[in-house]
This record gives C-alpha cells, sequence and structure tokens, in this order.
C-alpha cells in the first residue's frame, strides 16, 4: 500500500499544473516596437515683422555712426598716448590721454549698449516661443565682433600707455 502511495503522489501534482497558457509571451510589447529615436520636427519658420526689421535697421544705422566716430577718436586718442608715454603722472599730457582714454571708452560702450539691446530683443522672442530672426541674429552678430575689436583697440591702447 505505501508503495501505490508513492506511485500515485506524483500523479497528484501533476493536476496542479496549468496547460501553459499563464506564461508571458516572449513576442515583443508594442512598447518596444516604437522606435527610439525622437520624431522628426520640421525648423521653425519665423515670419516677417516690419517692426523688428525696422528696429534693427535703426539700430544698425547708429552703430555705423558709433563706429565712425570711435575710428577718428581712436586715432586722436592713439597720439595723445604717445605723447603722454613716459611723462610724469597728473601732467597735462597725461591727463589728456587719460580723459581720451576714457571717451573712447564711452563710444565703445555706446555700440555695446546697442548689442545689448538686440540681444534682449532676442531674448524676448525665444522666450515667447518665436523662432530666431535671421536678420536679428546676423545684426548682433555683426555689432558684437565690432565691439570686440574696438575692445581690443582700447585694452592695446592703455597697455600702450601704461608701458
Amino acid at each position: 500500500m505505501r508503495y501505490l502511495l508513492f506511485l500515485a503522489a506524483p500523479l497528484g501534482l501533476c493536476a496542479c499544473s496549468t496547460a501553459g497558457d499563464g506564461y508571458p509571451s516572449l513576442l515583443p510589447r508594442p512598447i518596444e516596437q516604437r522606435p527610439d529615436r525622437d520624431p522628426v520636427r520640421p525648423d521653425p519658420v519665423a515670419t516677417p515683422d516690419a517692426a523688428l526689421d525696422s528696429r534693427i535697421a535703426g539700430q544698425r544705422t547708429a552703430a555705423e555712426a558709433i563706429v565712425t566716430r570711435f575710428r577718428s577718436q581712436a586715432m586722436e586718442t592713439e597720439s595723445r598716448v604717445a605723447i603722454a608715454r613716459g611723462v610724469a603722472i597728473g601732467s597735462e599730457s597725461w591727463i589728456a590721454a587719460q580723459v581720451a582714454l576714457a571717451d573712447l571708452n564711452r563710444t565703445r560702450g555706446e555700440l555695446v549698449a546697442i548689442v545689448a539691446d538686440l540681444e534682449s530683443v532676442a531674448a524676448a522672442r525665444l522666450q515667447a516661443g518665436d523662432a530666431p530672426y535671421p536678420a536679428l541674429d546676423s545684426a548682433i552678430a555683426a555689432l558684437s565682433t565690432r565691439a570686440a575689436e574696438q575692445a581690443e583697440q582700447v585694452r592695446a591702447l592703455e597697455a600702450a600707455f601704461a608701458g
């Protein structure tokens, strides 16, 4: 009888198993079938803005006037710095060179202010979710380059004056 009991026990355990339908499928799930790359979205195109174009043109015109004034002041400052090199601090020529350098820096600051104004317009457009405006971006790039050139010229004059 014990022998039959040992033979019947495995048969009883077989009745507890299922048909195999409860196992998960090894096929890819829908989430695994989607592509991993970001969807391609077209670049936004800026719509023409006559008021902004007018503002950019006005700022460029003002900047050209500042650049012209800076050139003439730079030549005058260069001559005053050349005269003041090696003279005593506080002398008349030394003071004239200092004043010329200050005037040159003030003129350069006017161009920097125009660049900052245009950059604030670009930042406001970005915050509003508007597309980049090519004319604005090119004006910022061109005027920033000129401002950097002016800053370098002022640094060179200050170094010449100090040295």
